[in-house]
């Protein structure tokens, strides 16, 4: 689901270098010495969230605590991820070597206001990098599009799985798609980036900002009629096993995702090695140059908080990377967009990102992103 640090303020503060323990840091946080991929079997999901069984030995203390969110969603995610370093390692596999911590975030607990109107950074991640930091859990789980473009202090993000798909789902009762609801109709989404394209594309459409809550939540809200249509991310849908919700789905010309849209990342303390060694077996490279490239032009433009944000990176046929990037007006009058190709490496990508993303800072001017 969509949040505010995913596509608006996550902008500000730490540059496309950092430093943790004195080994340079990529865009995405993570040593540039984590980058060795190593391939990974498939597994099973189990999104149970009872003890595992396995026929070996139990461990009396977990070898390995997953911090996240509680939501269905993020429950998911750390399953997701628990399963994966299951079928890596070994020891893993016992039962009881991995525990998952839910942690309640700021975004979490305020849902009666606009995440535009509570403003601040990580609203979705600060609570559980501070149990990270603190030691209270080994690793932490966030969706990509939650993580601010700079990582706490001690901290690195050596880890993408594989990307979900990006797109948005058009989700409604009584029409097929946005372009057919009715004039006056009323679409609801917390997300300023989904809001300024729909009113960009559609004008005669109403939208409902504070329309908050878990996927579930805001299903229920869309069935008491509160809404005449819901935009959600297609990749929670499928992660959750409910795409038959779904009423089609929108190309991404129709409405471009948000920065790291449908990745997941995970991170660990930055003098971890044990823990970014297991986190480096799961990493998806792709994905973390697509990452990458996205989170670049996103730092460079260091949007405000109620700036609509999209930006999305992916690799042609030809195995070349494709970059589309826009900034918007809340109201969806201004909108502007731009795009890139070039090489699909790491450095190239990254260059490619914030290109983009000065361009757009010279073609808005002074005070576009001032709202």
């Amino acid at each position: 689901m969509e949040t505010l640090a995913s596509s608006l303020c996550t902008t500000h503060g730490g540059g496309l270098a950092n430093f943790c323990g004195g080994a340079s840091v990529s865009v995405l946080g993570f040593p540039l010495h984590h980058l060795k991929i190593q391939a990974l079997p498939d597994s099973k999901k189990r999104h149970s969230c009872g003890v595992i069984k396995a026929s070996v030995a139990k461990t009396e203390v977990a070898l390995l605590r997953i911090g996240t969110r509680g939501s269905p969603l993020a429950l998911a995610q750390a399953h997701e991820t628990r399963d994966k370093l299951m079928a890596s390692h070994p020891e893993l596999a016992e039962e009881g070597a991995i525990k998952i911590v839910v942690i309640k975030t700021t975004g979490d607990k305020i849902l009666s206001q606009p995440l535009a109107d509570i403003g601040g950074k990580g609203l979705f991640t600060r609570e559980i990098d501070e149990a990270l930091i603190n030691g209270d859990i080994d690793i932490a789980v966030h969706s990509m599009k939650d993580v601010p473009t700079y990582l706490p202090e001690k901290t690195i993000l050596p880890c993408n799985l594989q990307r979900e798909d990006v797109h948005d789902a058009f989700i409604s009762s009584s029409a097929s798609s946005l372009s057919v609801l009715p004039a006056g109709s009323v679409v609801g989404t917390a997300s300023l980036r989904r809001k300024s394209q729909i009113l960009h594309r559609y004008p005669l459409l109403k939208v409902e900002d504070n329309f908050r809550g878990n996927v579930q939540t805001r299903l229920r809200k869309l069935n008491e009629g509160v809404v005449q249509a819901t935009l959600l991310a297609l990749a929670g849908l499928k992660r959750l096993s409910m795409t038959e919700n779904v009423t089609s789905i929108l190309s991404i010309d129709e409405m471009l995702p948000a920065v790291a849209q449908g990745a997941i990342g995970i991170a660990c303390r930055s003098k971890d090695e044990k823990m970014a060694t297991y986190l480096a077996s799961l990493n998806h490279d792709e994905t973390r140059l697509a990452v990458a490239c996205e989170r670049a032009f996103l730092e460079t433009l260091d949007g405000s908080c109620r700036t609509p944000i999209a930006g999305y990176a992916f690799k042609d046929g030809d195995g070349n990377c494709i970059f589309k990037g826009l900034v918007a007006s809340p109201d969806g009058t201004r909108m502007l967009e731009t795009s890139r190709k070039g090489s699909y490496v790491f450095e190239d990508m990254v260059m490619m990102g914030k290109d983009a993303g000065k361009e757009l800072l010279s073609r808005a001017g002074p005070g576009f992103f001032d709202f």
